[in-house]
Order: C-alpha cells, then sequence, then structure tokens
C-alpha cells in the first residue's frame, strides 16, 4: 500500500515548485497568445484588396488611346516649327525624294536665294516630288509661309516668320482667302501628320465600286503621277509590266486598300486625303490597265 500511495504523489513538493510551474505556465500562454495574434493579423493583411485606392490601382487600364483631329486650319494657330513637324518633316527630316534637308545649308542656299516669296509660291503648288501644302490642303498659305521661313531661317536665312494669328471668336465670319490655283500635276510624297483615324473612317474589306463617271486618269494625275510616273521613292512605274505583274497578282482589293491606307513610301490616298475610295479605285484600275 504504502508503495501505490508514492507513486500517485504530486511531484510539486514545496512551494518554490509551485511558484515556478505558475510562472512557466503564464510564459507559455503569453507566447501562444502572441503567436496566434500574429498570425490572425497577418491574415488580415491580405484583406487592402478591398481598400477603394487598392482597387482602383488595379483595375486602372493599362494605356488609354486618344484619338486626335486631322490638322486643320481652325485647330488654332501654330508656329513654323509645329507646322513643319505635321506636314513637311517626313521628306525635309531625312532629305527623302530630293527635298532640302532641314538645317543643310548647302543645300538650301540657292533656294534661300530666291528669296522667301518663291519659296513660298514652290511650297503652296507644289514642285516636283513635293505635293501642294505638302499633301495637307487644310493649311492656309501664312501657315505655309511660317513653315518655309522656319525651314529656311534653320539653315542660315534671314526671313521674318509671319506671326500666328489668333483664332477667330466664335460665331465670328473670317474672310477666306482664294486659294492659289494647283499644279497642273501635284506630286504627293509626304504622308501628312494626321490622326490615324482620319485614315481609318472606312475600313477596307474589299475594293469600293468605282462611281460611274469617275475619271481614273485624272484622279491619277492629281494624285499618283508625282511618283509614279517616274518611278520615284520606290513606286512601280506606271506602264512597266514587269514592275506591276507581282502587285497585279495580290488581287484589286489589295492594291486599292494599299492605296487607300498607304504603304511604305506611298502616303494615303497619295497624300491627298479629300479623295474618295472610288477615286482611289478608279485610278488603281487605270494604272493596272495600263501595265497589262
Amino acid at each position: 500500500m504504502s508503495d501505490a500511495h508514492e507513486e500517485h504523489e504530486s511531484f510539486i513538493k514545496t512551494p518554490q515548485q509551485l511558484i515556478v510551474i505558475v510562472v512557466l505556465s503564464f510564459v507559455v500562454f503569453v507566447g501562444v497568445a502572441v503567436l496566434v495574434a500574429q498570425f490572425v493579423l497577418s491574415g488580415f493583411k491580405g484583406l487592402d484588396s478591398a481598400n477603394p485606392e487598392v482597387i482602383a490601382r488595379a483595375i486602372q487600364p493599362v494605356a488609354r488611346v486618344e484619338l486626335g483631329e486631322a490638322e486643320s486650319a481652325s485647330a488654332g494657330p501654330k508656329t513654323g516649327s509645329q507646322i513643319y513637324k505635321a506636314a513637311c518633316a517626313a521628306c525635309h527630316d531625312a532629305g527623302a525624294a530630293g527635298a532640302p534637308k532641314l538645317g543643310d545649308n548647302a543645300a538650301w542656299g540657292s533656294r534661300i536665294a530666291t528669296g522667301l516669296e518663291a519659296l513660298v509660291s514652290s511650297a503652296v503648288n507644289g514642285k516636283g516630288a513635293m505635293p501642294a501644302k505638302g499633301g495637307n490642303s487644310a493649311l492656309t498659305e501664312a501657315e505655309i509661309t511660317r513653315a518655309v521661313a522656319y525651314m529656311a531661317n534653320e539653315a542660315g536665312a534671314n526671313f521674318a516668320e509671319p506671326k500666328a494669328e489668333a483664332a477667330a471668336p466664335a460665331g465670328s465670319a473670317a474672310p477666306v482667302a482664294a486659294e492659289p490655283a494647283p499644279a497642273a500635276v501635284p506630286a504627293p510624297m509626304e504622308v501628312p501628320a494626321i490622326a490615324a483615324a482620319a485614315y481609318d473612317d472606312a475600313p477596307v474589306a474589299a475594293a469600293p465600286a468605282a462611281a460611274a463617271g469617275i475619271d481614273g486618269k485624272a484622279i491619277y494625275n492629281k494624285a499618283c503621277a508625282a511618283c509614279h510616273a517616274t518611278g520615284v521613292a520606290g513606286a512601280p512605274k506606271f506602264g512597266d509590266k514587269g514592275q506591276w505583274s507581282a502587285r497585279i497578282a495580290t488581287g484589286l482589293d489589295s492594291m486599292v486598300s494599299n492605296a487607300i491606307k498607304g504603304k511604305g513610301a506611298m502616303p494615303p490616298k497619295g497624300g491627298n486625303v479629300t479623295l474618295k475610295d472610288a477615286e482611289i479605285k478608279a485610278a488603281v484600275e487605270m494604272m493596272v490597265a495600263a501595265a497589262k
């Protein structure tokens, strides 16, 4: 009996042992409580996604597409530099198609010697591979003058650049200067800086039907001859069967689509965005017929 009694005796035999056990139990309890609290709080950190600011950052678009408006005289006054970048830089930045390169004093020297008026006249009416008004018929003569003066001055001239006039107040009728007569054969080479939306307003899946009475040759002379008559900038030369054969093989729809939207050095609609799709088709058909 004494042995059984001894087996059931408590291992706590002194008050000091009891105090130690109580203290250790309290420490263990506090430690467990701290660990549980940390675990719970770490779980709540993931709930930051419910914060309105976090949600806004998560769903904000990666990018935005803003459609610009086509360049026009009504877009407000522009400096010569701005007009140059919009209508002239495509050729004059690189000296393409014989255009005098911006800032090249040697290339501009003889041209500057003719005077500002002669330079403006050539830019307005077109000359050589340069289309009238750089291919942007919406530009006014005053805007062309500012652009020409800017280019010439960059090459050593000292022309006075006309100041940009303030836009006319709403409701007032501004006098419209008569447009000078265009050259007989404008030569569109540059791609006018017109917003892409202006070109995509009518996606071309199939070539549009040519309207009755459209003179394809007249359209060709107006917007295509400057390049296709001589084969400038890689354009297939008018009537050259060898150069046209591979293009004709792609089909009329493909060729008309390229002419409308532009391809390579060829600007959309030959640089004349006022032409209708049916007019472009008529010109393409005429060129194709001449190369068969």
